[in-house]
């Protein structure tokens, strides 16, 4: 199962996650995670704004900030958010089990 974060803003429930397509949209948004060192201030709520893209696509990003300044614990949270956003990248590059019917490749050089 997925990493998630879930908790509870004005009554609605929400629940955070990073899919394949979740982080696709956020890199055509230009979001790049190497510049978390070096942009921590725009990249940081950009980061936590897109683990609402899998499940909450249409919060808009005013209330999305709102509860990002209201939660608690922000440098477990953003710790959290990085994991969360490397599973689905380590999936794809993962070995696929042996029983899957592989296929093998070769470079002709």
């Amino acid at each position: 199962m997925a990493k998630q974060i879930t908790f509870e803003f004005e009554g609605k429930k929400y629940v955070l996650e990073f899919t394949r397509k979740s982080i696709e949209i956020m890199e055509k948004q230009g979001f790049i995670a190497s510049d978390i060192v070096e942009k921590p201030v725009s990249t940081l709520p950009a980061l936590f704004a897109g683990a609402f893209l899998a499940h909450h696509r249409n919060v808009k990003r005013e209330v999305i900030d709102k509860i990002f300044d209201k939660l608690t614990n922000k440098q477990e949270l953003i710790a959290k958010l990085a994991e969360m956003y490397n599973e689905p990248i380590m999936a794809l590059i993962d070995e696929p089990s042996e029983d899957e019917g592989n296929l093998n490749w070769g470079a002709n050089w």
